[in-house]
């Protein structure tokens, strides 16, 4: 059964005193695109971390988030003590300069921002070892979540395309049936229209000349080989619609689609005929809206 590329999966635990949490949506793709939002502490997973998701979803535009709250007893920064003296005595000798005329106030919350005052403690490293360990298994069960809405929406898309398929095969049965008339019609109009004319003129026609004439319609409008066509792709689009196996097929739907709305067109080219026109609108129709439904399958 096919898959939606729109999907959200989500999973959170407790390790050590600390608290995870994972995100994972997807929406359309051509192809497989990940965005990864990581803490700075977790920066270090970010390679291994699209490896895991490449292996779960093979097609869309997937953003992954993951969060995480330290123990009360983990520091992962702690205070440079010499580089935030040295910034202190470079501003104090800088207020010297100005005098008492003016006031300089010095606000030691903004110098952690500077930098080098703020420096990673050896606890980043443990705290980035455990988080390796505690989000793998997270980004499993968030995947779990996001393939099992992606296959519930590929369920309905999945019906949505077989109704559209059965216009589309309904209407190429009657395609099929009435092609063959339209030669026999062409054959009696043909046959009328001549014998009307030939008797006002008294003259006469021979056979092979209305035979040849009528040989060379039938072969200019017959649309037996692309309604044998059409019909073979709608027997494949309805094979991998109802495939078990919900291999990715979202690219073969849309290349499938493009060879049903050439046939179409071929058939409406070629035809002269306004029954079979009609027909065919209502085809293109149902493939121009299967060719947008396909846009969202994996």
């Amino acid at each position: 059964m096919i898959r939606s590329m729109t999907g959200f999966g989500q999973a959170a635990d407790q390790v050590d005193g600390v608290h995870y949490a994972v995100e994972i949506r997807s929406v359309n793709n051509r192809y497989f695109k990940s965005t990864i939002r990581l803490p700075d502490e977790l920066a270090s997973l970010e390679a291994n971390l699209e490896s895991q998701l490449r292996a779960r979803v093979h097609r869309g535009s997937i953003t992954m988030t993951v969060k995480f709250r330290l123990a009360d007893n983990v520091s992962p920064y702690q205070i440079n003590d010499t580089a935030l003296e040295d910034y202190l005595k470079h501003l104090q000798k800088l207020r010297d300069q100005v005098g008492n005329s003016q006031t300089a106030n010095i606000d030691l919350t903004a110098l952690l921002g500077l930098p080098g005052v703020l420096v990673q403690t050896d606890d980043i490293e443990q705290v980035a070892t455990q988080a390796r360990a505690a989000v793998k298994p997270l980004v499993d069960q968030a995947c779990d979540g996001l393939l099992k809405m992606r296959q519930t929406e590929g369920k309905t898309l999945a019906l949505d395309l077989l109704i559209h398929r059965e216009v589309i095969t309904t209407r190429l049965a009657e395609v099929a049936k009435r092609a063959p008339l339209v030669v026999d019609e062409y054959h009696l109009r043909l046959r009328n229209r001549i014998a009307d004319l030939l008797a006002k003129a008294q003259l006469e026609i021979a056979q092979p000349e209305l035979i040849r004439e009528i040989a060379i319609y039938a072969e200019r409008c017959d649309i037996s080989e692309e309604v044998s066509r059409l019909t073979g792709h709608m027997q494949q689009f309805e094979e991998i619609l109802t495939n078990a196996l919900g291999d990715p097929s979202g690219r073969t739907l849309d290349f499938l689609t493009q060879e049903m709305l050439r046939e179409a067109n071929t058939i409406a080219s070629k035809s002269n005929d306004v029954t079979i026109a009609r027909h065919i609108v209502e085809i293109k129709g149902s493939i121009d809206r299967i060719k947008e439904q396909v846009q969202n399958v994996e």
